[in-house]
């Protein structure tokens, strides 16, 4: 028999934050569900752990690390559920999670993918920094979430609760999709490896119609940066590079080449910024990922024909559901908070 859910863990190492997140998952009120485990090439004994303590896991071993976006992809394309969940292995669930995710999902069937409010478990009293209370995207590319702004992270205080529940992206911590969606606009692209893919694939599900939202009745709790830490240089380069790719994949041909020139020079403001600081870890990263657009204009360019395939909204759907004008320069500049930032807008 079919479950309803296929819940899809990607997995690489560390035995005790898949503990806990499995203990979570299957105090659930809601059980009708299957767990998929995705094994990236886990050395620490983790199969063994699972195959011990959680035989109901069906378990696929890989040898080699496909990243998140392969690892995702590969169980959602084992999953014959009407819905389908994205879900860190760093996460821990309450009892009413599963119950409200599908609820909310199946209240609109315009609604595409879902998220819960996620809170930091290193402090309850904050918001996460991977998607926060839903996430947002400015018109120049960059995103930012429900509660923080770059490293600007805000106490969960209920202020976004009466903003409306639409958001630009839904963060792949906790993501709740139709896997009717996922047939219409493909899977997670897994040249991104890791980080902004979910964007990519919200952005991808507004050109074909679909609306991303944010569920205030339950929660996750998330160990922000287990994997990556923030500072590490590999993640800062493939955030940029993703992150312009994406642009590249997902405006219309005459936002593109009105909004990128622009997005390129705040990449090359960052780069004199981190120099300036002696710091330099961001401007390599920034120059790497800017590398990698100038030698692979042809491999990109046939990404976007095929996202573009998908467009059945007008450029002013998009620009309606986005920031109008730059979280960068109202962060950093005017000063204002990731509340003010959100309320301007929404």
């Amino acid at each position: 028999m079919t479950q309803k859910i296929s819940i899809i863990i990607p997995h690489y190492n560390g035995i005790d934050i898949l503990r806990d997140c499995l203990n979570s998952l299957y105090k659930n009120e809601f059980t009708d569900f299957e767990t998929v485990l995705i094994d990236n090439g886990s050395s620490d004994g983790s199969p063994e752990y699972v195959k011990e303590n959680f035989p109901q896991v069906r378990l696929i071993e890989n040898e080699v690390n496909l990243g998140y976006a392969g690892a995702c992809n590969q169980g959602m394309e084992l999953s014959e559920s009407e819905f389908i969940l994205l879900l860190n292995n760093d996460t821990v669930l309450p009892e009413n999670f599963l119950t409200e995710m599908i609820e909310t999902i199946e209240g609109d069937k315009m609604i595409g993918m879902v998220q819960p409010k996620i809170i930091s478990i290193q402090d309850k009293r904050f918001f996460d920094y991977s998607g926060g209370a839903g996430g947002e995207m400015d018109i120049f590319g960059y995103p930012f979430a429900r509660g923080r702004i770059f490293d600007t992270v805000e106490k969960d205080k209920g202020q976004y609760s009466n903003l409306g529940n639409e958001v630009f992206w839904t963060s792949g911590c906790a993501l709740l999709v139709r896997k009717s969606v996922i047939n219409e606009i493909g899977l997670l692209d897994e040249d991104f490896f890791a980080h902004q893919e979910e964007i990519d694939l919200n952005w991808r599900a507004q050109l074909a119609g679909y609306k991303n939202v944010v569920t205030h009745k339950t929660f996750i709790y998330h160990y922000s940066g287990y994997t990556l830490r923030s500072d590490n240089q590999r993640k800062m380069y493939l955030n940029h590079r993703n992150n312009l790719i994406m642009m590249v994949k997902n405006y219309s041909l005459p936002l593109l080449f009105l909004l990128f020139p622009l997005r390129i020079l705040f990449e090359m403001t960052t780069v004199m910024a981190d120099a300036a600081m002696w710091d330099g870890k961001r401007a390599r990263a920034v120059l790497q990922a800017l590398y990698f657009l100038l030698i692979n204009p042809l491999f990109i360019w046939k990404k976007r024909r095929s996202v573009q395939k998908l467009r059945k909204v007008s450029d002013r759907a998009i620009l309606k559901n986005m920031y109008p004008g730059s979280i960068v320069i109202d962060h950093f500049v005017r000063k204002l908070t990731p509340y003010l930032c959100v309320k301007r807008f929404r």
